[in-house]
């Protein structure tokens, strides 16, 4: 069977991982480990996220192997995440997403924009229908005609 193919389906090794690394935290989150952070420092840096999100995605991280939890010798105690060498190698895929993004940004929005005057223009013309049918054809479409 084609390899390819096999990476696509919803049983395949890969996609958990795929859906893992590509969730909007755990890409911010790998920008964010430019260098080795704190997690209040990375939550300041990370917009949105709460703390139980973001404990879930450096877990999640840590578990794939992407990031390494290493607890400081400091009085409270101190927990600092780092990227490793398998986490630093999909920053430069992720640079190239992003760059592209926001590259494709102005475009994008023009398109969703469309989309949903067409969608709402839809949804107006689709309400009026009842309303211009004749009474022989309103007949006709209530009784299965």
């Amino acid at each position: 069977m084609n390899t390819e193919r096999l990476a696509y389906r919803s049983d395949g090794l890969s996609r958990p991982i795929l859906d893992q690394i590509t969730d909007k935290w755990s890409m911010i989150v790998i920008a964010v480990l430019d260098e080795p952070r704190r997690f209040n420092e990375i939550k300041r840096r990370v917009e949105g996220v709460t703390q139980r999100v973001l404990t879930q995605t450096l877990r999640r991280l840590e578990r794939n192997g992407l990031i390494v939890r290493r607890v400081l010798p400091t009085s409270p105690v101190g927990v600092e995440y780092s990227l490793t060498p398998l986490g630093e190698s999909l920053r430069e895929p992720f640079s190239q997403l992003h760059a592209w993004t926001v590259a494709n940004t102005d475009e994008i929005r023009a398109r969703q924009v469309e989309y949903d005057q067409r969608a709402h223009d839809g949804r107006s013309r689709d309400s009026r229908v009842p309303e211009q049918l004749t009474a022989p054809e309103h007949a006709r479409c209530s009784d299965g005609g």
